[in-house]
């Protein structure tokens, strides 16, 4: 693999600039352009929401900063006097259109470009207003809208200038601390699209780097000036970050950069400006773009375990590694490394089963490599909790299920089907483990209490079997609850520390209790008297098995009133009470029995929406998609029986699709990779089709179809097999 980490090595500008930084690196100086930003990385890295420690996940609000960091503010130079406006821009380009003399707009790029200062004077809303706080940038955003979205068009000789500018700019700005209106000038210059051609990706690096440099102090001011940029504006910057990266991976004309053991730090000096704009759209709710938006597809063909071994050795240190910035890596990537990881788990356990048998002068069982599990149809919760319970130790091995009395071998579907049915079971309404809520069609855990909540813990490890061995489960807890599962990713040492506590907001409620919710925020917004009107105190009422109890919020709740004063800590409170609190000991029996299988830094990686997609694949089925990806043997996809075969599934309702999805998979979601994933298999069955079902393999995702001689034939006998299927057997 390529070392990306620090070096004192860097691309030049030119040979210009190259002779100028060595004249510069001469001098000393700590702060030249020759040293390299990635040493101080463990400075730049301690903005939580930028790179966040994800071994830690501490949760520090990105407006908490020292005090020594928010001073002194170094003084703003006085800019010089620019009275251009949009229009008079505006009508300078028109001009240059029809008559084709573009001295005028030549000079106004080249002269706003050349400096910093000179930026700050073109586009500062008011030269004499400081705009020294988070809230306002001072940009005058549509005046560099107008003035970018012109710059393409524009001959070369114009676009040049500017270049050359903006390399006259970063060569003047090395030294001392930064201004604001630096921060401004490197707030516009990031969103030249310029940038987007490897022309002048040696100039765009140089920014990059002078960026990834900035003090802590300046990354906050620059992360929330960022969310201010329009969506479509902040969508191309990330675009051309990510577009940086995966063609420094994966040059398509390599003789078009510099050698990369010449600029070891092009990457690492992009990803840290990439991760200052996943932290400005962390900001915002609803975020300004998607998470997923951040994914670079390119990861997926690195050798991604690498990578994960970098970072298990050398944590946050000053070796680069993607998994330090995991939001840039792809679900799919995610999906991989924990694969793998499981893999190289179930390898080392196993082997280490095998050594101490050996050991030992005992036979070997070829099943002590695996996860037995024997259970009855009849007793399936009971005998799955004792199997798991009892074989504790092997929980990492390769799981094998056997129901008893059938003679099914397990390749993978009776696996399957056993988390169906143990799902389907454990999450009816009688049960009492879980409550539905018909409102947003979503399970969440009952605060009944009990004496045992080993079940719970078995819901866990069901849950945690079922990402280690690669299986989608169709569980509907909402996203809350995959928060909570990461409250801590790691298993806390100290068994007195909480764990599945997890900060929790109204919108969190929503997910789950949509009508609850709905009349807290009523609570909220109400006008009048909150005391008066409502009568409520600081106390929460719940029904358990037809009693009703009441619990305090807060020490003596129930002699506390809520008032119009007091009415948001009393919302958060119950919130908190309800998603934390009440059902603390259930979730933490669910959160270990998870974790007692999928205990792995990999979990470091996600983000509570990918576990989700992990844990239960996706509910969106897309049969067109699994037609275009499925593979044939006995069948080409122009024969008849085929044909037939799609335009009857094509016609089928969601249900029925599913129900054919599981049929032939042992499941009816979608895995991450999508339809594709599934590598879904149709074979020719020769027998005689009078009376002939289709049957389906679903350890292989193999549906075996006889060729029957009509469509109606065909959908009649398709929706019998699949409308019946459960069990298996052998012939």
């Amino acid at each position: 693999g390529l070392e990306r980490g620090a070096k004192n090595q860097f691309s030049t500008f030119s040979n210009f600039i190259t002779t100028i930084n060595q004249k510069k690196e001469g001098t000393g100086n700590s702060n030249s352009p020759t040293q390299l930003v990635i040493p101080n990385i463990k400075n730049v890295r301690d903005l939580p929401p930028i790179c966040l420690d994800v071994r830690q996940k501490q949760r520090i609000s990105i407006d908490t900063l020292p005090q020594e960091l928010k001073a002194p503010i170094p003084p703003e130079p006085s800019l010089p006097i620019r009275t251009k406006t949009v229009k008079d821009f505006q009508d300078d380009i028109e001009k240059s259109k029809s008559s084709g003399d573009w001295k005028a707009v030549h000079d106004f790029y080249s002269t706003t470009f050349d400096s910093f200062l000179e930026i700050n004077a073109a586009f500062k809303k008011d030269t004499n207003s400081a705009f020294n706080t988070i809230e306002d940038s001072g940009i005058d955003a549509k005046f560099v809208n107008v003035v970018y979205d012109a710059l393409l068009n524009t001959p070369q000789d114009v676009q040049k200038s500017v270049l050359k500018g903006i390399i006259n700019g970063l060569l003047q700005e090395w030294k001392g601390p930064r201004t604001k209106d630096d921060l401004r000038a490197y707030c516009i210059l990031l969103q030249n699209p310029q940038f987007s051609n490897t022309s002048t990706y040696v100039i765009y690096a140089h920014l990059l780097r002078q960026i990834a440099a900035l003090t802590e102090a300046d990354h906050h001011f620059l992360v929330h000036w960022s969310k201010k940029i329009s969506q479509r504006r902040f969508k191309q910057v990330v675009d051309r970050l990510l577009q940086f990266i995966s063609l420094r991976l994966f040059p398509a004309k390599p003789e078009e950069f510099p050698p990369m053991m010449k600029c070891t730090w092009w990457i690492p000096s992009a990803t840290k400006v990439l991760a200052l704009f996943n932290a400005a759209n962390s900001l915002i709710s609803p975020p300004i773009i998607s998470y997923m938006d951040f994914y670079n597809s390119t990861l997926d063909h690195i050798d991604l375990m690498e990578e994960y071994h970098n970072w298990q050795c050398y944590g946050n240190s000053h070796r680069f590694s993607f998994c330090q910035y995991p939001f840039i890596i792809s679900i799919a990537a995610k999906k991989v490394i924990i694969q793998r990881d499981s893999e190289q788990q179930m390898i080392s356990i196993a082997r280490q089963s095998l050594v101490d048998k050996v050991s030992r002068r005992q036979k070997p069982d070829m099943n002590m490599l695996f996860l037995n599990v024997k259970v009855r149809r009849t007793h399936l919760v009971s005998d799955s909790l004792d199997e798991l319970a009892r074989k504790r130790a092997d929980l990492k091995k390769k799981l094998k299920v056997t129901f008893v009395g059938e003679a099914g071998l397990d390749m993978g579907g009776l696996t399957k089907e056993w988390f169906l049915l143990l799902i389907r079971q454990i999450f009816h309404p009688d049960y009492g483990m879980f409550t539905y809520h018909k409102d947003s069609r979503c399970h969440w855990f009952s605060s009944f209490k009990c004496d045992n909540y080993s079940e719970f813990r078995l819901v866990g490890a069901l849950m945690g079997l079922a990402v280690y061995n690669s299986i989608t489960l169709d569980i509907r807890f909402p996203p809350c609850c995959y928060k909570k599962l990461l409250s801590p990713p790691i298993v806390p040492c100290d068994h007195n520390t909480l764990v599945g506590i997890c900060d929790v907001t109204l919108d969190d409620l929503f997910q789950i209790m949509p009508e609850l919710a709905h009349g807290l925020n009523e609570l909220l917004s109400y006008e009048g008297n909150v005391e008066e009107d409502f009568y409520s105190t600081f106390q929460v009422f719940q029904e358990e098995f037809g009693v009703i109890k009441s619990y305090n919020l807060k020490p003596n709740g129930d002699k506390i009133p809520v008032t119009n004063q007091n009415r948001k800590e009393y919302v958060q409170l119950y919130v908190d009470f309800l998603l934390n609190k009440s059902i603390y000991k259930q979730f933490a029996a669910f959160y270990y029995g998870f974790h007692s299988v999928c205990a792995s830094y990999a979990l470091l990686l996600l983000r509570p929406e990918e576990v989700e997609i992990l844990v239960c694949g996706s509910p969106e089925l897309d049969m067109s998609a699994l037609q275009r990806s499925t593979q044939y043997e006995g069948y080409q996809k122009t024969d008849l029986t085929i044909r037939y075969f799609w335009d009857v599934v094509l016609g089928f309702s969601l249900d029925l699709q599913k129900k054919l999805l599981h049929f032939a998979t042992g499941s009816d979601r979608v895995p991450v990779g999508g339809m594709a994933d599934l590598n879904f298999k149709i074979s020719k069955s020769e027998t005689s089709t009078n009376w002939q079902l289709p049957v389906a393999h679903t350890c292989f995702n193999q549906l075996c179809l006889p060729p029957y001689k009509n469509k109606k034939e065909l959908k009649q006998k398709l929706i019998i097999g699949i409308s019946n299927a459960e069990g298996f057997g052998l012939e």
